[in-house]
């Protein structure tokens, strides 16, 4: 018995390696058949990567900035939704990576308001241009102004922070309720 036991060992360690090349030698095949298939139907091109969104250009002049916002909001009949902030913020950097996320905040957001960035950094604190504005106290901060240019609304952007992201809820709520109309109450009845 012990014989037997001795030949079936060295006769699987015999075959054993030969069933792991032949193995390793057909993978191999199979993946330089797989890679020609692969090179004859050409490279495809990779989808266009997301457009990066508009940065605090510390070099813009935001009263220009502004005009030229104001214009468009009136020919199309849209709020201006100017965003203060810079590049050095990471909540700004948060909030442009939550808008670029989710297309649906972004399509509400442009279908509403013609965006405006203004730079606040230490290159240049824009302080002219924002002393016509309430103080803002962390950043990023928004401000809604009518298609004339008149401040409607001051909003500070921590109630929509949730950890190191912002609630895509609550900005939806905010985009959707600061471009509406304001409601207008009966003051008689006839």
């Amino acid at each position: 018995m012990d014989a037997a036991r001795t030949n079936a060992r060295e006769e699987l360690l015999v075959n054993y390696p030969r069933v792991t090349v032949k193995s390793l030698l057909a993978l191999t095949a199979c993946l330089i058949v797989a890679l020609s298939a692969s090179a004859k139907h050409g490279r495809r091109t990779p989808p266009p990567a997301p457009a990066k969104p508009a940065s605090y250009d510390a070099s813009r002049d935001p009263a220009k900035d502004l005009q030229e916002a104001i214009a468009l909001a009136a020919k199309t009949n849209k709020r201006i939704l100017m965003e203060v902030g810079g590049d050095w913020c990471v909540y700004c950097n948060i909030m442009d990576e939550t808008f670029a996320s989710h297309p649906q905040l972004q399509r509400l957001r442009d279908a509403n308001y013609v965006s405006l960035k203004v730079n606040f950094s230490k290159e240049n604190p824009n302080e002219s241009f924002l002393s016509h504005y309430p103080k803002i106290a962390d950043y990023p901060h928004f401000f809604v102004l009518d298609s004339k240019g008149t401040l409607l609304l001051s909003q500070p952007t921590q109630k929509f922070e949730h950890g190191k992201s912002y609630k895509v809820g609550k900005l939806e709520d905010f985009l959707k309720r600061s471009s509406a109309p304001p409601r207008r109450w009966l003051t008689s009845i006839s």
